[in-house]
């Protein structure tokens, strides 16, 4: 538990990489929460730096990550840069002991993740990953009709997630989604994540499974066809097809049991929905304005000792190891 001293201290942050993630999602969730504050931001291009910081009100900001977590204002580092900078910056982080969340994936593998929650492990420092739907209303509504076992024993999960190629896939234009030297996976690693993460939160850890993966397209280098099979340690099967040179944008996930089912989708704002013998339920349960506030809240939270965060154990070294698996990776 915290003591009093830190129950009322005022933790500062630094975000390291300031991009399209950190405008609406997380950025103002930090400065939302009571207790923390942005002191400082980085980005490499400084002009670009030092807008983000005006229009969100922040004092300082850095073209040079080092100073940034060696700024001895900061006390934590948000680390919300492309996967294949995750376990170098977090390495980094780990080194200097200041607390850390990470944004998911933790590392485009799942050595390197394994390596940089054992550097926060031996060091006794809080690391945190950015699986933020683990604390979203709707899914833990859903978690919640599991635990009160409204479809009776969970028998099956299946998701099928596609959508069609963009016009930056078709133009050829750099995405770091899309280069495997980045995010090996493609669409796979920066979308999979969050759902298979939220699977093992949901139904238990998964203890077998396997995939297959390739480039249908051609448009880039990373995989865009993915098939899965799995196996919860509860005796839940799993399988999940993601492809991304699709005709159309489709996120449907079943959960069956012996006495009904739940669909819902992973990233539309679709209503929830319970059919059972009691009849059909359909709750529709809005994401916060900066969808990352309930996860903030929760470090917070965590870090005062009141409760656990849902992604501060070795969760998401596993959903790491669920990727690699299915990509064929180990």
């Amino acid at each position: 538990m915290a003591n009093n001293t830190e129950n009322t201290k005022t933790i500062r942050w630094g975000i390291l990489g300031c991009g399209d993630v950190t405008e609406l999602k997380s950025g103002p969730a930090y400065q939302k929460t009571q207790g923390f504050k942005i002191e400082a931001v980085m980005r490499r291009d400084a002009e670009k730096a030092a807008n983000y910081a005006k229009r969100h009100h922040i004092d300082k900001y850095y073209s040079d990550a080092d100073a940034l977590i060696n700024d001895p204002e900061i006390d934590a580092i948000y680390i919300a840069t492309p996967p294949d900078t995750h376990h170098f910056y977090g390495l980094k982080v780990a080194l200097v002991g200041k607390i850390c969340c990470i944004e998911k994936p933790l590392a485009p593998s799942y050595t390197e993740s394994l390596e940089i929650y054992e550097a926060f492990k031996t060091k006794n420092i809080p690391l945190f990953t950015a699986y933020y739907r683990r604390t979203l209303p709707r899914f833990e509504q859903i978690k919640a009709w599991l635990d009160e076992n409204k479809i009776g024993e969970v028998r099956s999960i299946r998701w099928n997630l596609t959508k069609s190629a963009s016009e930056q896939d078709l133009s050829g234009k750099y995405n770091w989604r899309t280069d495997a030297k980045v995010a090996p996976g493609g669409y796979f690693d920066d979308l999979a994540s969050h759902g298979l993460d939220l699977f093992t939160f949901l139904l238990g850890d998964i203890k077998e499974v396997s995939g297959y993966s390739l480039n249908q397209q051609g448009l880039y280098s990373a995989k865009d066809a993915i098939t899965a099979c799995w196996l919860h340690e509860s005796g839940v099967t799993g399988n999940g097809n993601w492809n991304f040179g699709s005709q159309k944008r489709e996120d449907i996930v079943e959960i069956a049991g012996t006495k009904g089912k739940i669909n819902f989708s992973i990233f539309e704002n679709d209503a929830i929905i319970l059919s059972n013998d009691e009849g059909e339920t359909e709750l529709f349960i809005e994401h916060p304005e900066n969808v990352q506030l309930h996860h903030v809240e929760r470090i917070r939270e965590h870090l005062l000792g009141n409760s656990e965060h849902p992604s501060a154990d070795f969760s998401a070294v596993k959903t790491s190891w669920v990727m690699d698996k299915i990509l064929g990776n180990l």
